[in-house]
């Protein structure tokens, strides 16, 4: 997992060039003209997911992987905290879903707070838990995903 903040990402050398061509849509994109669904970058190995919600409390959601995707997401408006944890023995909540690719876990994870401006690149090793309440508040946030095939 990288985290960040997005005027740091040229201290990264990214070997991948999908994941460079991610940081540079994100870099060059007005993501207020971004519909709030799925857009297409590069077909299907690269496109995005622009989300507005409101923060939720930890005990409603689970550590959740990918195996076909990369996740980097940047949080355009709002603060949130997001759960980490490696991907080690953690009791499986949900199966794999293929078609959405995701699987569900549970067990412990460490909170980093998340804001304006910051960038996380998770890869398939990396349970994230994302959208939860920053202090005791709900409150709107706006992010994108940029979904990377591994």
């Amino acid at each position: 997992m990288i985290i960040d903040k997005l005027s740091n990402s040229g201290i990264y050398e990214f070997k991948n060039e999908r994941i460079k061509k991610a940081i540079t849509f994100i870099k060059s994109t007005d993501i207020d003209s971004l519909p709030d669904c799925m857009s297409e970058i590069d077909g299907e190995n690269i496109y995005v997911i622009k989300s507005v919600y409101k923060t939720k409390n930890k005990e409603e959601s689970y550590l959740e992987a990918h195996k076909k995707y990369i996740d980097i997401q940047y949080i355009v408006s709002g603060t949130e905290k997001i759960g980490y944890a490696p991907l080690n023995s953690q009791k499986i909540h949900k199966d794999y879903d293929e078609k959405n690719d995701y699987e569900l876990y549970g067990g412990e994870c460490s909170y980093i707070t998340f804001s304006k401006g910051m960038f996380a690149i998770l890869f398939p090793e990396d349970l994230h838990k994302p959208g939860i309440i920053n202090d005791t508040n709900s409150e709107d946030v706006t992010k994108i995903v940029v979904k990377v095939r591994v």
